[in-house]
């Protein structure tokens, strides 16, 4: 069974005749046609073998020994944000600069640097300027905010910082800047002076656009559009990936065995380099002492080496620190490899691990893992909001995950790693004043002011017509003098269940959804229905990031009934990439004829049932 579905095309005659013969080899089939279009049986895959079996009846399937996080509600907010102020350099600004503030990162071998970026798109530093790491065109340190007047108006899109420090920034438009320590020639100007101010790093990078920068204490990666992996400056320990230990002066393409692959996402640790596949496999080059690649040995690798040890998982986010590595799945699992000196691996010791060891298992599904090359501190958040942290914390040895009151991984860094610099670029909020969207928010649903109630499931929610017919087209239709419904001052509602309902209504007030996964199909049922694609997306996204085992066959014939393309090829995706597991649920088994015939063809066509 395979994990991907082939780029090139498949050869159905085959593949038609090994399909069919598995399936009639099962000991139990209401039918089965010797026409792959035909198929409609019910099945499972065997994970031993990849061959395909079948249990006496749909109800005497096993459950699938997975586990099985607890319910949650996920809260979705566009922007993510988060607080400048626990950071101690930004106390230097006044709040009106804060104010303004959009994007930002603490950096630095002391956290003694910051760069932050305007509403406006203006970008400013200010700080230590090691190693002329400000970009300012001169060495002096400043209290006082300066500009980057090259940069203005450039919207930034990744930024990262090594050691040195040098510093990455890519923008909007896919170019790639670079300033700062340059001794190793991890500019990738193909010299070794200190880039005093920000310069355009084009070799080898024209008509690439660059989506992602990561740096580690001296080399620099870069990822493109196009899911290629450049890389360059420091390379004692085979950091750069080219087969050799030599500097690399200049961006190169790393090939190996990412020939052909495409990355979605890199990370680096002080010398180490990582990368995510869009299959969800993970490779790691460069220094290994402490185990950091996770490809079972302490040997340093030249070149992209797969973690064979994370074969079966789909990856979605890698992170790296000082000298240890952390991996998210598709699953809400998180992995951890690597050193451990300070209990930076969560395992309840201290002892390195060369492979990965799955952490907190018996926790909730894990959202998010963030660690920084800079520390030997890690962190991640779960899907109820929870915040964990381990590692080297303020000094503290921490060596199981430690439950946080914070609200983002990003409070971990600020409060307690050494240095307290920021593992990604943040944006900010503020929460200094009400806005129109937090006045209108606290007046959702308020008896004192509403002029219009919803009877749903025979409870009532409260209104403002005014609201409803600004920022909905049915509601302003439905509110005309020729629609019943105008005249009304309550409004019964039998389509949808009281909380899709409420979650609706209050989405238009405040933007945001809270729901479960399983409630969150019928809201998308409703956001069909009432053509609010915004909210379709937001859906959308609230069960990608809800989708498990048990639920993964329902959610996909919710996709498919409310025509709901790119959730459509997720929740596909997810069901091949578990196939077996999956195909051993009630969902799965209770599905109609239908939709598992076609179900069974696209798999097929994308090698699922090739031994």
């Amino acid at each position: 069974m395979t994990s991907e579905c082939p780029s090139g095309p498949t050869i159905w005659t085959g593949l038609e005749r090994k399909t069919i013969a598995k399936l009639k080899a099962a000991a139990w089939y209401p039918y089965i046609s010797d026409d792959i279009n035909e198929v409609t049986a019910l099945f499972c895959v065997s994970g031993d073998s990849g061959g395909l079996t079948a249990p006496a009846s749909p109800s005497s399937v096993s459950p699938v020994l997975t586990p099985k996080p607890p319910p949650w509600r996920a809260r979705v907010r566009y922007p993510s944000m988060v607080d400048v102020g626990k950071w101690p350099l930004f106390t230097l600004l006044g709040a009106q600069v804060v104010s303004r503030i959009r994007q930002a990162c603490v950096f630095g071998t002391s956290a003694n640097e910051a760069i932050y970026i305007t509403q406006d798109d203006e970008v400013l530093v200010f700080g230590l300027n090691c190693s002329n790491c400000l970009g300012t065109g001169d060495s002096q340190s400043t209290m006082v905010p300066k500009k980057l007047d090259f940069l203005q108006g450039k919207k930034v899109v990744s930024f990262s910082y090594g050691s040195g420090p040098h510093v990455l920034l890519a923008t909007e438009g896919g170019e790639l800047f670079a300033w700062g320590h340059n001794g190793y020639s991890q500019l990738g100007n193909g010299t070794t002076n200190q880039g005093v101010s920000p310069i355009l790093v084009s070799t080898n990078l024209q008509n690439k656009k660059i989506t992602q920068v990561a740096c580690g204490s001296h080399h620099s990666l870069a990822l493109t559009h196009d899911g290629e992996v450049f890389a360059w400056g420091y390379n004692n320990c085979g950091q750069v990936g080219s087969g050799a230990t030599a500097n690399q002066p200049i961006p190169r393409r790393v090939t190996n065995c990412l020939q052909g692959k495409v990355v979605m996402g890199i990370a680096c640790g002080q010398t180490s380099s990582m990368a995510v596949l869009d299959n969800g496999e993970v490779f790691g080059w460069g220094y290994n002492g402490n185990g950091q690649l996770g490809v079972g040995n302490n040997g340093n690798q030249l070149t992209p080496c797969r973690l064979a040890a994370l074969q079966g998982l789909c990856v979605l986010q890698i992170a790296s620190g000082y000298a240890h590595s952390l991996a998210l799945t598709d699953e809400g699992l998180l992995y951890a490899w690597g050193a451990n000196t300070y209990g930076q691996l969560g395992t309840g010791n201290k002892s390195n691990q060369l492979s990965p060891e799955h952490i907190m298992a018996e926790k909730e599904r894990i959202v998010e893992i963030a660690a920084c090359h800079s520390t030997h501190t890690s962190a991640c958040k779960t899907q109820s909001g929870q915040v964990y942290m381990w590692g080297q914390c303020r000094g503290q040895s921490i060596v199981l995950p430690h439950l946080t009151h914070f609200s983002c991984t990003d409070d971990v860094f600020a409060c307690f790693a050494t240095p307290s610099v920021m593992w990604r670029l943040l944006s900010m909020e503020h929460d200094d004043f009400l806005t129109v969207a937090q006045s209108l928010r606290k007046e959702f649903d308020s008896p004192e002011t509403a002029d219009l109630k919803f009877s749903v499931d025979g409870k009532y929610i409260h209104v403002h017509k005014a609201v409803l017919k600004i920022r909905c087209e049915h509601f302003r239709s439905m509110f005309q003098s020729h629609w019943t419904e105008d005249m009304k001052e309550v409004i019964e509602i039998d389509q949808f269940s009281y909380p899709v309902y409420r979650s609706f209504l209050e989405f238009l007030y405040t933007d945001n959804v809270d729901l479960p996964p399983e409630d969150a199909i019928g809201l998308l049922d409703l956001a069909t229905s009432y053509c609010e694609n915004r909210l379709k997306r937001l859906c959308q996204h609230i069960i990608k990031r809800g989708i498990t085992v048990e639920n993964a066959f329902s959610l996909l014939s919710a996709a498919v009934r409310y025509d709901a393309e790119d959730l459509e090829e997720f929740c596909f995706k997810f069901c091949v990439n578990h196939l077996t597991a999956v195909t051993q649920t009630a969902a799965f088994w209770q599905i109609d004829g239908n939709m598992l015939k076609e179900f069974i063809c696209r798999a097929s066509r994308c090698g699922s049932f090739k031994n």
